[in-house]
């Protein structure tokens, strides 16, 4: 399957021409076959002459043959540990000081945080980078942007999007189930973070496009469509759920930034990364993302029927928690950066008296999302977390988790505009 990229770069009905970058994308058995052809053809890849792959031991030693024929025409290959390897600024300095200098073309094979990696000192270099994915774990292959964790504090960090991608079958077929039900779960939080960029533009007039919200909505029909069928290791049904991780991707660069495919969902992934709150989890990025939205989801759920019922009330905005920052951001030196990455505020924009009038439509909003026992149910056809135990957190932390997570982000949730809310 080869995705059709010139359909994105229409005008679009909300004004804009969109921004695609990658080149092509190809989604079928021995997709890495056909990079090696055009790596050996002057025009198509030729023209670098100092291609690198860069990849960990594990995935190195799962993929190394399927890509020996690649690994021989490149300049090097550069091996990192996957033991404590993360998307960070510490994973970004031992790449830069293995990566050749005469480097013109990093060849990613794997899947979220060497992707991060190689997009953003791609993007530092002013390199070429090529995505070759090892599972379908992950929406941010072809993103321009890398969610990165700097100095503690997590981050979006610009990044370069792949000129290509060659997404390989046989291999991200291969990849643990664990990785491939993380981008089952990572999809499906689209649900909460579309609702929350309706929700933005409904109270505060912030730029939305309703294709760019379609082609998500079309990714989430491509996944749930296939769940019973990833659990069989069906070849085409993991190939849907790669065109829809890639469809999100796209979706992200068409609108210069994440807000399509992430919002207060991915708020408490990041949150728990951050471990300012809680110890060190060995979850998924994924994984924390299904349980971010089932438990953004119930909330959402209460507020939802405060409205119907009448016992919903707006006050006026308080303005940051700055006590609460302190206490909890500040324990890990991070109070500074936290007011900074919260400078300007976002809920300034939020007028209580239109917020008070639209809540009618808010709850409509609400209402579009599958219910939590739907999304649950899903979850669990698909082998995803959905609770606070299979991550390995504590009920205890749930309160906590919803109330500090607005702050991980300068983006305007509907989970931060409760603090507005009496229900």
């Amino acid at each position: 399957m080869q995705i059709d990229l010139e359909q994105f770069r229409n005008p679009c009905s909300c004004g804009k021409i969109h921004e695609i970058s990658v080149q092509g994308i190809w989604i079928e058995e021995g997709a890495v076959k056909r990079l090696y052809q055009m790596l050996t053809e002057e025009e198509e890849l030729g023209e670098f002459i100092a291609p690198v792959i860069v990849w960990d031991d594990n995935i190195k030693e799962a993929v190394e043959k399927e890509l020996e024929d690649v690994e021989d025409i490149c300049l090097d290959e550069i091996c990192l540990e996957s033991e404590n390897l993360h998307a960070n600024n510490q994973g970004v300095e031992i790449l830069e000081q293995n990566l050749p200098e005469e480097t013109d073309l990093i060849i990613a094979v794997g899947s979220g945080t060497i992707h991060d990696l190689c997009r953003y000192v791609a993007y530092e270099r002013r390199i070429s980078f090529i995505s070759v994915p090892t599972a379908a774990s992950v929406d941010g292959f072809v993103s321009t942007v890398a969610a990165m964790t700097w100095d503690g504090m997590k981050k979006t960090m610009p990044a370069a999007a792949p000129i290509y991608v060659f997404a390989d079958t046989n291999i991200f077929k291969a990849a643990p189930y664990r990785l491939t039900a993380s981008g089952v779960s990572d999809l499906l939080g689209k649900y909460i973070a579309l609702a929350d960029w309706k929700i933005a533009h409904l109270v505060t007039g912030e730029y939305i496009c309703g294709e760019i919200i379609e082609l998500e909505y079309e990714a989430l029909k491509e996944v749930v469509s296939c769940i019973d069928d990833l659990c069989r290791k069906d070849g085409q049904a993991y190939e849907k759920l790669m065109y829809a991780l890639l469809l999100s991707g796209l979706a992200m660069q068409m609108t210069g930034n994440s807000r399509p495919a992430s919002c207060a969902e991915h708020h408490m992934s990041h949150l728990w990364e951050m471990e300012v709150i809680n110890e060190h989890i060995d979850a998924l990025h994924g994984e924390k993302v299904s349980v971010g939205m089932i438990l953004v989801r119930n909330k959402y759920a209460v507020i939802a029927e405060a409205i119907r019922k009448g016992s919903c009330r707006v006050h006026p905005y308080e303005g940051l928690e700055e006590e609460l920052i302190q206490d909890t951001f500040g324990s890990k030196g991070l109070y500074e950066s936290t007011i900074a990455e919260n400078t300007p505020d976002p809920m300034a924009e939020v007028d209580a008296g239109k917020l008070q009038a639209v809540l009618p439509q808010i709850a409509e909003i609400i209402d579009e999302i599958p219910t939590t026992k739907k999304l649950r149910n899903i979850l669990k056809d698909g082998g995803c977390c959905y609770s606070m135990g299979q991550i390995g957190l504590s009920d205890e932390l749930v309160e906590p988790s919803l109330q500090l997570s607005p702050y991980v982000r300068n983006r305007l949730s509907f989970n931060r505009i409760t603090k507005m809310l009496d229900y």
